[in-house]
């Protein structure tokens, strides 16, 4: 049996914890930070994981993650 493709953009995006969960960034932290208070981008620093609703299929993605 051929072996599977990963999807390239999602191996670029995701990380995959200890535990087998997958890691994201978060949204709105890359510009544009003059407006955004310190708490705000305190909070956008850390990397959140994905929802269990988009879990399947951001995991389908990555066969090998």
């Amino acid at each position: 049996m051929p072996k599977q493709k990963t999807k390239k953009g999602a191996a670029k995006r995701f990380k995959k914890t200890g535990t087998g969960r997958l890691k994201r960034h978060s949204a709105y932290a890359s510009h544009i930070l003059t407006k955004k208070s310190a708490k705000r981008k305190r909070k956008l620093r850390k990397n959140p994981l994905v929802s269990k609703a988009d879990e399947k299929r951001i995991k389908r993605l990555l066969p090998y993650a």
